[in-house]
């Protein structure tokens, strides 16, 4: 395993993307987020994904130089036009332009239209937190969840995460997909050449597969497994959410994130940012968030939802950040790095 320190991994990924045509603003905001999610141990938005980016900005899938637009907005709702870019910098816009305006209206949506793969979800509500208020954000993505009852995959696996900041703590911070668990780990095994868990997804044919390459050319099970209709119908509220009120594309008209080639995404993203200071008031709210995680730390056994991700994220900030030696090697190759190292 290679160990780099967070400025130093993310200088190699903003120069790998940077290399591959992304404009300086977008491959810093690209690289960011990854090297984030790899610093709070999820991989599977990490870093690995660089060589697709990098691939899909080579041969066009990608608009490395596009620079997200405001192109609609009402007071406190907006729509953003990523133009067929990297997400980054769009949601990045997005969760500004929704604290700013929610410190204002008390509540603010901004929607991303044509948008692209974007990472985990919470690290864009991290400024959320920071600014004492309340974020949810949510997107659709590629189709790999058949609707309820049927076998074509139509819907994403569609991520969905929200923050709740504390008074003095780190904040309560929910990130999930609606399929069993995130397709980046499909992609993750395919890599390392290890199998899946049965349960995980299907093939083409609608078999369950332990073979995770065969889960990314099938689709995935939604959220509850055999028993998915809840998770599948989720899944349809947040297509739902994330292109009928953007123009983007739904996941059945936008192809897979994991080949080089194909279409240009069109995907759509939503932000939700709630002002406390709107409601009950900012103290009543720090005071009733402190009262319910009292009550969940009481029983044994009881992790509050994202302190392992922050705990993950401190050790990595004292020991560094471990990648695969040969995921290293191929990063310093998109850099242009000459004397590469593992």
């Amino acid at each position: 395993m290679a160990i780099c320190t967070f400025l130093e991994l993310q200088d190699l990924a903003a120069r790998a993307l940077e290399r591959a045509g992304a404009s300086p603003a977008a491959a810093q905001a690209a690289a960011r987020a990854l090297v984030a999610a790899e610093q709070q141990g999820v991989s599977s938005h990490g870093v690995s994904r660089i060589p697709l980016y990098a691939a899909h900005m080579r041969n066009g899938r990608v608009n490395g130089a596009a620079a997200p637009e405001i192109v609609n907005h009402q007071s406190s709702a907006l729509l953003i036009d990523a133009h067929q870019g990297m997400a980054y910098e769009a949601c990045a816009l997005a969760v500004q332009e929704c604290i700013s305006r929610a410190t204002l209206h008390g509540i603010a949506l901004a929607a991303v239209t044509n948008s692209n793969h974007s990472g985990m979800t919470a690290y864009h509500l991290e400024p959320v937190a920071e600014a004492g208020m309340v974020g949810l954000a949510y997107g659709n993505a590629p189709a790999g969840i058949s609707a309820w009852g049927g076998k074509r995959p139509l819907f994403g696996t569609n991520p969905i995460a929200a923050i709740f900041p504390r008074r003095e703590a780190d904040p309560l911070v929910i990130d999930l997909s609606l399929s069993e668990v995130a397709r980046g780990k499909l992609m993750v095994a395919a890599r390392d050449g290890k199998p899946i868990p049965e349960g995980w997804a299907l093939d083409r044919d609608g078999r369950p597969t332990t073979d995770p390459r065969a889960g990314l050319e099938g689709s995935m099970l939604p959220m509850g497994g055999a028993n998915g209709a809840k998770g599948a119908m989720l899944a349809l509220i947040i297509e739902v959410l994330s292109v009928a009120l953007t123009g983007a594309g739904f996941g059945f008209e936008n192809e897979s994130f994991f080949t080089e080639t194909g279409g240009k995404a069109r995907l759509g993203q939503g932000f939700l940012v709630i002002n406390p200071g709107a409601l009950a008031g900012r103290e009543v709210f720090f005071d009733r968030m402190e009262a319910l995680a009292e009550a969940m730390l009481a029983d044994d056994g009881v992790r509050l939802p994202g302190a392992r991700r922050f705990a993950l994220r401190d050790k990595a900030r004292n020991n560094g950040i471990d990648i695969p030696d040969s995921l290293h090697r191929q990063l310093q190759a998109l850099a242009g790095d000459t004397n590469q190292t593992s």
